[in-house]
């Protein structure tokens, strides 16, 4: 499958949620967020370990900007379980909705190749100015 056929659908959770109201009035459709129509069962103030069950069994690709989403263990626990990928958008400085669209956009030709090259969840990368890289995860503290 080639990157540019390849249409992910991302959930950018609430810390990154002024990027995917962005890029919807962009007038992307491939973008969901806490509290949109399209979304129901994940209403603003969703706690990450009750949507990330939802946004893995969706298959759906997490953009976030919390850095410790993927270390809690409940948390950790919900990415082994449900194959959960996650994309942590940053860079040193804070960025804005803007900004972190405009990272997006610029990298995302790149990030869809790595969604494919990495397949099945879990899985996390970060994206930064510089591109993409991987973003260990630790083995499930459920131990399975």
């Amino acid at each position: 499958m080639s990157a540019q056929g390849f249409a992910p659908v991302y959930f950018t959770d609430e810390n990154t949620l002024g990027l995917g109201k962005l890029l919807r009035r962009a007038g992307r459709t491939d973008v969901f967020y806490p509290g949109h129509e399209g979304l129901p069962e994940i209403p603003r103030g969703t706690e990450d370990q009750d949507w990330l069950p939802i946004v893995g069994a969706r298959a759906m690709i997490v953009v976030s900007r919390d850095r410790r989403i993927r270390t809690r263990p409940a948390e950790l626990r919900a990415y082994h379980e449900h194959g959960v990928r996650s994309v942590w958008i940053g860079a040193k400085q804070d960025l804005g909705p803007q900004q972190q669209m405009d990272l997006f956009l610029a990298h995302e030709d790149r990030l869809r190749r790595e969604i494919i090259k990495r397949g099945a969840g879990p899985w996390a990368v970060a994206l930064g100015p510089s591109g993409i890289r991987p973003l260990p995860l630790r083995p499930n503290p459920a131990g399975s």
